[in-house]
């Protein structure tokens, strides 16, 4: 959510021991995600404070990440169709992701 911009920077995030309730997860789980968000620069933590979204620059990608990504979708592909999924389901579904990365910039 934080990569899509359903936050803003500035945006306090739910605390720990709300989004533990509301995810039915224990309180640690969601402080050690909190801590990466942290150490990867989407969230500035402090006591008291809470977790707020920090203003963050999308990064390069690296020159070869296309076609990692390639290569992953077209395993997904194959599991898919090796699982039955219709070639025009798929079709269908990647159209529909495509569409949304046009309009808000994430499925």
């Amino acid at each position: 959510m934080l990569v899509a911009g359903a936050f803003k920077a500035g945006d306090l995030l739910p605390t720990i021991r709300q989004l533990a309730v509301d995810l039915g997860i224990h309180a640690n789980t969601v402080a050690e995600a909190y801590r990466l968000l942290a150490d990867e620069g989407w969230v500035d933590l402090r006591r008291r404070r809470g977790a707020v979204v920090l203003d963050r620059a999308t990064p390069e990608p690296a020159a070869d990440a296309a076609d990692g990504f390639g290569r992953r979708i077209g395993e997904l592909v194959a599991e898919a169709l090796a699982a039955g999924v219709s070639a025009a389901d798929l079709a269908a579904r990647l159209s529909d992701i495509a569409q949304k990365l046009d309009t808000k910039g994430m499925p």
